[in-house]
């Protein structure tokens, strides 16, 4: 089984200097700065996921690409845009659906994106396709299957599957190298293992299941159980968008061969309290707003509500006493003490004291071998600044793919299976 990390153009700048919180001013960003799998000493992932929708800035995507980044993946090709080939990566593309979920149809026709496939070189290329807005099993339960599912929703899957079949022609008759993924979406278990059923009579061997991000964990094994009543032993299985690292026993048993995620980065300064990783657990990390760099901070001083140099003192108190506790020469009490005041100047309903104390307390990073905790130590737990949160990211990437291979470590290794390894690691 295969974690694919999501391109979102995250890397972080190897000249940032925490003390000073510097950077080398002659920095070209992408040149310079590093992604995930040339931070550690073996990636975090086994390939990336990049999609149309970030590369062009289509819909929620945003412009995540420059226009000059945009040229080079398309002229230099994605093995060398994204620095691949040392980490011996494999390189997954889709259009990213849920960035034009509240459009009529996508705006990408296939000609587009197989032609974007073959430019950028990836291993495998997912057809277009469009979300289905909810998941509802009692829709198929009001007239049939399908029949009592709004017409929105019986357009969106009947559109993906013509597009797949549309892309699954045009990858043949291109020539193209990529092997090309079919995608099913679905409301419900039936309408699920309908839509897979469809794509294995197209030819696909491996099916990506999409719309899936918002079910919880036993709706998404009532999908899987559904597709397994039809999937042929050798089609394989992809997750769109989801993780659930305690699940993968029950993902491989339904023929899941590969999963994407964005998750472990974005709970790093997302997440109101799991921020950090450990094996076992998560931490809530230390925060330290810049008082230069946080823009509810600045309105808040702009507005008069709260003194410029007030918030600097307690934001130097902070930081300050972190380095000392770091180092041994400072209490825990009195971290939450400088902690806890700068916190009730910026926000006075809150108090994160219990979470921090766990986390100071137990120096989760101190234990942590990874790259990143062993570079910045206690700087790891704290929510400040991208460089910092994104590092954290980095860790929670890492700590997850170690739980994903320590996992599929233990599990019962069939006699005959169908190899998911392909591209430059078979």
């Amino acid at each position: 089984m295969r974690f694919f990390f999501p391109d979102s153009q995250d890397l972080v700048d190897p000249s940032f200097d925490f003390m000073d919180e510097t950077r080398d001013s002659l920095r070209i960003r992408h040149q310079d700065d590093l992604y995930a799998h040339e931070i550690f000493d073996s990636p975090p992932y086994d390939g990336l996921l990049v999609s149309k929708a970030i590369v062009d800035g289509k819909g929620g995507a945003g412009g995540r690409y420059t226009v000059a980044q945009r040229h080079r993946l398309m002229r230099r090709g994605g093995r060398e845009f994204f620095r691949l080939d040392p980490c011996r990566l494999l390189l997954m593309a889709d259009c990213g659906a849920f960035s034009y979920v509240n459009e009529e149809s996508p705006p990408f026709t296939v000609t587009e994106i197989l032609d974007f496939y073959g430019t950028i070189g990836c291993d495998y290329g997912i057809s277009v396709d469009h979300v289905i807005l909810a998941y509802r099993p009692d829709w198929d339960t009001l007239f049939g299957l399908g029949e009592g599912a709004p017409p929105d929703a019986r357009r969106r899957q009947e559109l993906t599957l013509d597009l797949a079949r549309a892309f699954l022609q045009g990858h043949a008759h291109g020539g193209y190298s990529f092997e090309p993924m079919g995608v099913a979406q679905g409301w419900s278990p039936a309408s699920y293992r309908r839509a897979v059923e469809s794509l294995q009579a197209m030819g696909f061997q491996y099916i990506a299941l999409g719309g899936l991000v918002p079910l919880k964990t036993p709706e998404i094994l009532a999908v899987l159980e559904a597709v397994s009543e039809v999937r042929r032993p050798e089609v394989r299985l992809h997750l769109l968008g989801v993780t659930r690292p305690h699940n993968i026993p029950a993902f491989s048993a339904y023929g899941v061969a590969s999963f994407d995620s964005t998750s472990p980065l974005r709970q790093a300064f997302k997440d109101g309290k799991d921020n950090y990783y450990t094996s076992d657990r998560t931490f809530t990390a230390v925060r330290v707003p810049q008082v230069d760099g946080n823009p509810r901070l600045q309105r808040d001083i702009q507005a008069g509500r709260i003194a410029q140099d007030r918030a600097r003192l307690l934001e130097g108190r902070c930081m300050e006493s972190l380095r000392q506790y770091e180092l041994d020469l400072c209490s825990v009490d009195r971290v939450l003490e400088c902690l806890t005041e700068y916190e009730h100047l910026i926000d006075g309903k809150r108090d994160h004291s219990v979470a921090y104390r766990d986390v100071l307390t137990a120096r989760p990073w101190r234990e942590c071998s990874c790259a990143v905790c062993r570079a910045l130590g206690y700087q790891v737990i704290l929510f400040r600044g991208a460089e910092r949160n994104r590092r954290r990211g980095f860790h929670n990437l890492w700590v997850t793919y170690q739980r994903l291979r320590g996992t599929l470590a233990q599990l019962p290794q069939p006699i005959d299976t169908v190899s998911v390894a392909q591209g430059p690691l078979s």
